[in-house]
């Protein structure tokens, strides 16, 4: 396909004023569509051209509220995990993973549709109706508290997780097509994206533990009526704040009914057997049975993807390099999340730390973050994405070795405040880079597939990571006997998750290396 003199001129200045440059890299995913795209698109169809500067610092603080408020809904059932045990007579550890795993499982699920929905229908009216869909079960998920049924709170918390799995992929897939024409930008945008995400965690863990130190038995719900009342507020303001994204999509494209339907069934599934192990036993019939079924309907669901004409996940047109770049994120992902959740309960039940001394300690993620998320952005256009991945899952691997091996009586500033400065550079420099090499990857309208697949595969392998973690846990720390030797046999097992994570990204870079050394 031919490409403008402009866009020409314009690679060609980028090729030469950087010698490693992201389209110079083998295994770097070659922004080819997003480059045809921009060429073919007229100059005075772009919104961000038109955007005054504080309009559009307003437009990416919007976008990047997606992220935010995931993460900060995450920490709502975490931080006081405890505390919402006590309101539905719990302690069993099987079951409070259930308070984070059941919201995870749905955003990690239907994120799978919810860019394909944007593509097809639009990434601005999916986004909008997601923050309404978020506020509304974010309200009834902190009423549940009245109902003492711990089910029925796990239910709101699932169809709570619904709401970001359509906001999150419809955000990314906005910045991928209105900066299309901006690849530096781009990618600054993307880390900021990123960036977000512990930033988001704290913010939640902040508003998550006053109310419920201070607020009584029911004050925990408190941080779920704030989230709602921000949630409705974005929604109505998104639909001013956001410029209209022009939908090139194919209006002949239909949606893939028979796709959806077993990827959504099969992911559930494996997700809930995973999840409800721990807490019946594997020996019980029916957890091993609809784990078996569940990889059935995903064996079935990636038959029907390769034939399908309009897939949900392209299967026949992915590369080897976004296999190594989705591996990676789900072995690295996996053990953040036994990481941050396994660390919450062994500072407050092993230190003795209350939940806002808890959330105190968790706020140096933030400038950590933010640091990692920069020096991203900076470095996407210079080393190669195996590099970034590898330096990313080696910092997963780190700090789960520090919490695995601190202890008890240690003071917080030794391994403790070193290992939660050095997790967020396993988050906050695989994501971008993930999620920008995927969205060079795709085609300019299909950003909201691509944003999909790496938000299924973050928030899908948290969830499954929490299961596999609570299924080792429970047999070490039977019958809560041994709570710090089952805390550290979970942290054992996601540093197994990241080691697995280094030696994909090595196996990856030594691939792209002979590449970058064949000759021509």
């Amino acid at each position: 396909m031919p490409l403008s003199t402009d866009i020409e001129r314009h690679d060609a200045e980028l090729a030469t004023s950087s010698p490693s440059t992201t389209n110079g890299h083998p295994d770097a995913i070659t922004d080819k569509y997003a480059s045809d795209s921009a060429s073919l698109e007229p100059q005075h169809d772009d919104p961000i051209s038109r955007m005054s500067f504080p309009h559009e610092c307003l437009f990416i603080a919007t976008l990047c509220c997606a992220q935010l408020m995931t993460q900060a809904a995450l920490a709502q059932a975490i931080t006081p995990l405890h505390i919402i045990g006590n309101t539905f007579n719990t302690s069993n550890p099987g079951e409070l993973s259930w308070f984070a795993a059941s919201y995870s499982l749905t955003v990690g699920t239907f994120i799978l549709i919810a860019g394909r929905l944007g593509d097809m229908y639009g990434h601005k009216l999916v986004f909008v109706c997601g923050f309404a869909w978020f506020g509304l079960w974010s309200l009834i998920a902190g009423l549940s508290g009245y109902s003492r049924s711990q089910v029925f709170f796990d239910i709101c918390r699932a169809l709570q997780g619904m709401g970001p799995a359509f906001v999150l992929p419809n955000a990314l897939a906005i910045f991928g097509r209105l900066y299309a024409l901006r690849p530096r930008r781009k990618e600054m945008v993307f880390a900021l994206f990123g960036a977000t995400a512990p930033t988001g965690f704290v913010v939640g863990s902040i508003f998550s533990a006053l109310p419920a130190v201070e607020g009584g038995e029911m004050g925990w719900a408190w941080t779920y009526y704030a989230s709602a009342i921000f949630c409705v507020l974005l929604a109505v303001g998104s639909v001013w704040i956001i410029p209209h994204v022009p939908n090139d999509t194919d209006t002949t494209e239909t949606f893939d009914y028979a796709g959806a339907v077993t990827g959504v069934v099969g992911l559930v599934l494996v997700n809930f057997a995973w999840n409800q192990g721990p807490v019946v036993g594997w020996d019980v019939p029916y957890t091993y049975i609809l784990l078996i079924v569940g990889i059935l309907f995903l064996c079935v669901f990636v038959w029907v993807e390769k034939r399908a004409k309009h897939p949900l996940v392209p299967f026949n047109a992915l590369t080897s390099e976004v296999g190594y770049v989705l591996a990676c994120m789900w072995a690295g992902w996996s053990s953040f999340g036994i990481w941050v959740f396994y660390l919450w309960q062994f500072l407050q039940i092993e230190r003795g730390v209350t939940p806002i001394l808890a959330t105190a300690m968790f706020v140096p993620v933030v400038i950590s973050g933010l640091c990692a998320a920069l020096v991203c952005g900076w470095l996407l256009s210079r080393i190669r994405t195996s590099i970034l991945m590898t330096i990313s899952m080696v910092a997963f691997t780190v700090g789960n070795i520090m919490v695995a091996v601190a202890p008890v009586h240690q003071t917080y500033w030794a391994l403790t405040f070193v290992a939660i400065c050095i997790m967020p550079w396993g988050m906050d420099m695989s994501f971008p880079a993930a999620t920008i090499s995927l969205s060079n990857f795709m085609p300019r309208q299909h950003q909201g597939i691509a944003a999909s697949l790496v938000n299924t595969v973050v928030n899908y392998s948290i969830s499954i990571g929490l299961g596999v973690a609570g299924t080792v846990e429970s047999r070490v720390n039977r019958e809560g006997t041994n709570g710090l030797k089952g805390y550290r046999s979970a942290w054992y097992t996601a540093i197994g998750f990241a080691g697995v994570g280094v030696a994909v990204s090595l196996l990856f870079v030594v691939r792209t290396w002979r590449r970058w050394e064949k000759p021509e």
